[in-house]
């Protein structure tokens, strides 16, 4: 069985505006990902947030221990969606520390008496300013966490008896990690690349040319057929992105 083959994606996307965002744009998720064989590593796709940011439940299907990666609000959904798939939720994980990605975390945190892991150090500014996020961009009050673990460039971090590579990609905030799952060719990519564009760098500490490196020198090296989950709107492949993104294609 390929490894495409043995990563069953269950994915409902959403198009998606506002915080990340650079351009709305749309792709046709790669027709591997369109049938449910037995699998390790799956992954459910929970919209959260006025900003429709893809929030993922993580699991392996042997276990059934699971991992929320970017609760950023909407907690009823992301409660309901864990019971719907009966999956043990042991960690949370976070790409970055922008509201709509991290807001819900300290809350979800207690509510289900779980450790957070990430992002890198270098977000924890954004992470202490949760509450002046919420006023800046009209979300409810949240609160500030600190994380049980920060993340770094080569660290794994395991969701049950799956281990996923942590990979430093700073440029939308100085902080962010991706996660990258080798044999399933899969990376949940939080806001540093979309589908036909790529995240924003004109908040605090954003860096256009870190992004561009990071997505150039960390994430294409990883291969085309790596499918990626990006924090909004619809999955792709770093080849397809290779391809036509007219931010950071090769014709870019």
């Amino acid at each position: 069985m390929s490894a495409l083959a043995r990563a069953a994606v269950r994915i409902c996307f959403q198009a998606a505006r506002g915080l990340a965002m650079a351009v709305r744009a749309s792709v046709t998720l790669p027709a591997a990902f369109s049938a449910e064989p037995a699998a390790m590593l799956q992954i459910q796709i929970v919209p959260v947030t006025a900003f429709e940011q893809n929030c993922s439940i993580l699991w392996c299907d042997r276990s059934m221990k699971a991992a929320v990666v970017d609760p950023g609000g909407d907690l009823e959904r992301i409660h309901a969606a864990v019971k719907k798939l009966g999956v043990s939720v042991e960690k949370i994980l976070i790409t970055h520390g922008h509201i709509d990605h991290a807001g819900g975390t300290a809350r979800l945190a207690r509510d289900l008496g779980v450790p957070v892991e990430g992002p890198q150090q270098e977000d924890r500014f954004w992470i202490v300013a949760m509450p002046q996020q919420s006023k800046m961009f009209g979300f409810p009050d949240v609160e500030a966490f600190e994380p049980d673990r920060w993340l770094g460039d080569g660290d794994t971090v395991s969701v049950g008896e799956e281990t996923l590579q942590v990979i430093h990609a700073p440029g939308h905030t100085p902080g962010h990690v991706v996660f990258f799952q080798p044999e399933a060719r899969l990376a949940v990519v939080g806001d540093v690349l979309f589908a036909g564009s790529i995240g924003r760098t004109d908040f605090p500490r954003g860096n256009h040319a870190e992004l561009i490196s990071s997505i150039r020198n960390k994430l294409f090296p990883l291969g085309d057929d790596v499918t990626f989950i990006p924090g909004h709107g619809p999955a792709s492949t770093f080849g397809d992105e290779r391809d036509s993104n007219p931010y950071v294609g090769d014709h870019a």
